[in-house]
């Protein structure tokens, strides 16, 4: 049977809840951002007419559109927007599977049968908008990769559907830049060789590919010819990571007690973006020496970095902590994961710290976990000791 897979992208997320809550900001430019240093986390389609783009500085979004206006930021509200959305999508869509917090993969297969799949999902779309306010857009393919790309290229004027027949003469003239993967280093290096089209590069031997991109070459050339049977996930608000840490020796020391905290945040979350995953509730765990054991928790704005996870922690670790006795053992779980890349807080972080965590993370994932570190972690050292535990349930 046909794949029938559905890509949903709510439009321009943060500046449309932005938006519903402030009609004043419908029809003009609008950049959602941090302060003068910070970056853009996204721009109305205005503000993209000059040019202005996501990741793209403040100050280099402003001298383009310099009429437009600036918005910090509410992530509790576009969390709590996008849980609205899920929830209309995920009581009638067979298997979902949440894929960021502003876009979803459905897989309808088998639902020509009996409503039309075009017809189903175009009336999931006006559901979604009826319910929550928030425009929609949304592609139906043979695939994820399909799937993505088509929505980006309907936006923002409609839907699309690609049926299987149709999928390589819609790739083909589109730039190798739509496929997923494909990021800035890997257009140039395609690009000095001529191979800008996504035809062109489907017709490369996929060997060629894989000696100059590495493992990843079979992957963009299977995607470039329309070739993606990668499943969709159904989503779980129930899944989670944690780690634990058993002390051989009780102990009272706060100091090195969150000092191993940090460390121990610091590992999750590279785990968290090395798998795609933000998360969205914190949970700190204490056992004492008698054995009483006692958590506390808190709700965040989706995240997956250090030091946005360490303050939560460490606030979290001061509230449960009560009894002044000594300690056995200490947890951190983050829970409630969807799957994203927002790695950082956007609207408060600025280049120079974007930068340094795709620098780190390329480090750890090339050299190890403790290959670079927070001084302030360094007392937290994993070794077969330890009751280390790493887990997604």
């Amino acid at each position: 049977m046909t794949r029938a897979i559905v890509h949903m992208d709510l439009d321009t997320f943060f500046v449309s809840c932005e938006r519903l809550i402030n009609s004043q900001l419908e029809g003009i430019p609008l950049i959602i951002g941090g302060g003068d240093r910070g970056v853009v986390a996204s721009c109305s389609y205005e503000a993209r007419r000059f040019g202005v783009r996501s990741a793209m500085p403040i100050q280099m979004a402003m001298k383009l559109c310099p009429d437009a206006k600036i918005i910090k930021g509410d992530m509790e509200l576009y969390s709590q927007l996008s849980h609205d959305v899920t929830q209309v999508i995920q009581e009638k869509a067979p298997v979902m599977e949440k894929a960021s917090i502003d876009e979803f993969y459905l897989d309808i297969t088998g639902m020509d049968k009996f409503h039309g799949s075009y017809k189903w999902t175009n009336e999931l779309a006006q559901s979604v908008i009826k319910a929550t306010g928030l425009p929609i857009s949304f592609s139906l393919s043979v695939n994820k990769t399909v799937s993505k790309i088509a929505t980006g290229e309907g936006k923002p004027k409609g839907n699309l559907e690609i049926p299987e027949g149709n999928v390589q003469t819609f790739l083909n003239p589109l730039s190798i830049q739509k496929i997923p993967m494909v990021g800035a280093v890997t257009f140039q290096l395609l690009s000095r060789i001529g191979v800008r089209k996504i035809q062109t590069l489907s017709e490369m031997p996929p060997e060629v590919l894989q000696q100059m991109i590495g493992k990843n070459g079979l992957d963009i050339w299977k995607k470039a010819n329309g070739i993606d049977h990668t499943p969709v996930e159904p989503y779980s608000e129930r899944k989670s990571i944690s780690t634990e840490h058993t002390f051989s020796q009780d102990t009272i020391d706060i100091t090195m007690l969150k000092s191993i905290l940090v460390g121990m945040v610091e590992k999750l979350a590279f785990q968290l973006r090395s798998e795609q995953w933000l998360t969205s509730t914190v949970v700190v765990k204490i056992r004492y020496a008698n054995f009483d054991t006692e958590t506390k928790q808190c709700k965040i704005a989706y995240t997956s970095a250090d030091h946005i996870l360490n303050k939560n922690v460490n606030d979290l670790f001061d509230k449960v902590y009560q009894r002044r006795m000594r300690i056995r053992l200490i947890g951190i779980r983050f829970s409630g994961l969807v799957r994203g890349t927002y790695q950082i807080d956007l609207f408060e972080d600025t280049q120079e710290m974007l930068s340094l965590y795709a620098a780190m993370d390329k480090m750890k994932t090339r050299y190890g976990f403790d290959a670079v570190m927070r001084c302030a972690g360094a007392s937290f050292k994993p070794n077969n000791k330890d009751e280390i535990l790493k887990r997604i349930k």
